[in-house]
């Protein structure tokens, strides 16, 4: 009989600090609202911040899918909280039409190393000696990646709305390429799947994309295509930027970063979320290997649920640290 008591006592201690510590979750009675764009291989890293933020208590919300610059309004207005793809610079001008600094919290760096620019197919590039997009200002060189029989080069660019669609109408303009180049827009995964068709059939191709994403899987830079130059810095908002890399290459993009960009008084009124926000970390690489994954089909729902708790088990410290750190900073 003692040993039973014994073991009761026990279990209502048991139950009663975790009853304790769940109340003393930093996030309890908070509900939280993620935004994202329409392209689901952001839901991946959106997802890991969402599972962070639901260990430390807070009521997580289905993601939203918004247009970027809708999302920033929401998060500005406090319909929204949180984003966890504001590239940068990419995004600053939207960032800053939305109230920038004085509406957003942002601190720390999501992810690093985010490369994006225009690319050719190997092939064509070294028969034609084709390094820099400069080059399609020639009719006969544009004429090779003429996909509609207007004369003009076919550049896959971006979806009506994307931070990338300024900046290329911005430098096919200052580089004079209008009257010889034509951006391509619309929903960009189906105009990316022609492109890799065109590819496989071994026709020119002219595109713009950006990592991380599963293009480049496909599509492997230095074996099926190569980056082009450019031949001077263009971004739209800054007159005085300069785009090339310490080696003198010019791709016409800064190396990008990435960051989680909360709504401000609540990342003020929630330390926990903002110092979580402030601290995770995400390689590249992992972004890479999770949309290959959907690209080759894995990209249902609860794959990518599943490859979201998979993450976490493989790097299950690096989880846990990010968690205690935040709530640490709530006491």
């Amino acid at each position: 009989m003692r040993k039973t008591h014994l073991w009761a006592v026990a279990a209502l201690t048991t139950l009663a600090s975790a009853s304790t510590f769940a109340a003393d979750l930093p996030g309890k009675g908070v509900t939280v609202t993620p935004i994202q764009s329409t392209i689901s291989e952001e839901t991946f890293q959106t997802q890991l911040v969402s599972k962070a933020l639901e260990k430390l208590g807070y009521d997580v919300q289905p993601i939203r899918e918004v247009d970027y610059n809708v999302g920033y309004t929401t998060i500005a207005a406090g319909d929204g909280t949180f984003t966890a793809v504001n590239w940068s610079p990419l995004h600053d001008e939207m960032y800053k039409a939305a109230g920038g600094d004085k509406v957003f919290y942002r601190e720390g760096t999501y992810v690093n190393g985010a490369a994006q620019g225009y690319l050719i197919d190997k092939k064509t590039a070294e028969k034609y000696h084709i390094t820099n997009i400069e080059q399609l200002k020639d009719p006969k060189i544009a004429k090779l990646f003429d996909t509609n029989g207007d004369g003009k080069a076919d550049l896959t660019g971006c979806t009506p709305g994307w931070g990338c669609e300024a900046a290329l109408n911005a430098q096919l303009k200052a580089y004079d390429l209008e009257k010889t180049v034509t951006q391509n827009q619309g929903n960009y995964s189906a105009m990316i799947a022609d492109t890799i068709t065109r590819y496989k059939e071994g026709k020119p191709i002219f595109y713009y994309t950006w990592t991380p994403y599963w293009v480049s899987d496909v599509l492997v830079p230095g074996k099926d295509v190569l980056w082009m130059q450019v031949p001077f810095s263009v971004v739209p908002g800054d007159k005085n930027a300069d785009t090339a890399l310490p080696n003198g290459k010019n791709y016409g993009f800064k190396v990008s970063t990435m960051h989680i960009v909360a709504n401000k008084k609540f990342a003020e009124a929630n330390p926990a979320a903002a110092k979580l926000f402030a601290i995770m970390q995400l390689p590249l690489k992992d972004i890479n290997a999770q949309n290959s994954a959907m690209h080759a089909g894995q990209s249902s729902e609860a794959d990518i649920a599943n490859q979201t708790d998979g993450w976490i088990k493989a790097h299950q410290e690096t989880f846990d640290g990010w968690v205690k750190e935040a709530a640490a900073a709530a006491k």
